[in-house]
């Protein structure tokens, strides 16, 4: 039989030559190129997306945010990214489920915290979290994502001081963008904003675009999901 006239036959064969790493490579690669297909995402708010059947391979998830200052205003605005691990009655177990520039890492250090950005300049994004989620505690049902606003130089800062605010979800393994959610609407006169949240279903993960703004900034975001902070600890 001519071999070139059966070509999964030789495939078959190259397969038997393979270890069982090398067998564990090409199946991980199958997966990712189901996430590539199509165009790059760009999602809305309310949209649903499972990210375990976006890209089965994904493990370690880059969220990265960024944001602007419209341009009338003089100094640029100090945003802060935060994290809230929630059980299934959407509340904290631990104060240290709240994850924010005060307190870098929770849920067992499967979320980290990449860093205070004070002002958003600069290209690229403004502030990072780092999930792995191969390691967060099961009793955590949903991950919160938030977005605040303080600043000394302004009185009662909000967003609708601010934007271009966006939001998207990264392969970190692959450096590969699965999505990204960018808040187009005008925002309206508050310090809090829940941008997104991702549910544990299963075994799986679902992501949530949210977008709605909350009276009384990151402190009253935080006593809804049972944080009692001092205001010297959260702005």
């Amino acid at each position: 039989m001519d071999d070139d006239l059966n070509p999964s036959l030789n495939e078959l064969d190259d397969r038997y030559d393979m270890t069982p790493e090398e067998q564990a490579q090409l199946e991980e690669e199958k997966l990712f190129a189901v996430a590539q297909v199509g165009p790059k995402n760009k999602i809305s708010r309310g949209d649903e997306i499972n990210i375990t059947h976006k890209d089965p391979t994904m493990r370690q998830v880059l969220i990265g945010l960024g944001w602007d200052m419209k341009k009338f205003e003089a100094e640029p605005l100090d945003l802060d990214a935060s994290v809230f691990l929630l059980n299934i009655h959407d509340k904290t177990r631990i104060d240290e489920d709240f994850i924010f520039y005060n307190n870098s890492q929770g849920g067992d250090n499967s979320v980290r915290h990449l860093g205070d950005n004070r002002t958003g300049a600069g290209d690229g994004d403004d502030e990072q979290i780092l999930i792995d989620l191969n390691t967060i505690p099961l009793d955590v049902a949903t991950i919160i994502f938030v977005l605040s606003i303080y600043d000394e130089e302004y009185q009662n800062p909000d967003f609708s001081m601010v934007k271009n605010v966006y939001f998207r979800v990264v392969n970190q393994d692959r450096d590969h963008e699965l999505f990204r959610y960018e808040l187009e609407e005008e925002l309206n006169g508050n310090a809090g904003l829940i941008i997104a949240r991702m549910e544990r279903i299963g075994g799986e993960w679902l992501f949530r675009a949210i977008g709605e703004t909350v009276e009384g900034g990151l402190s009253q975001i935080a006593r809804n999901y049972d944080i009692i902070v001092a205001e010297d600890v959260v702005r």
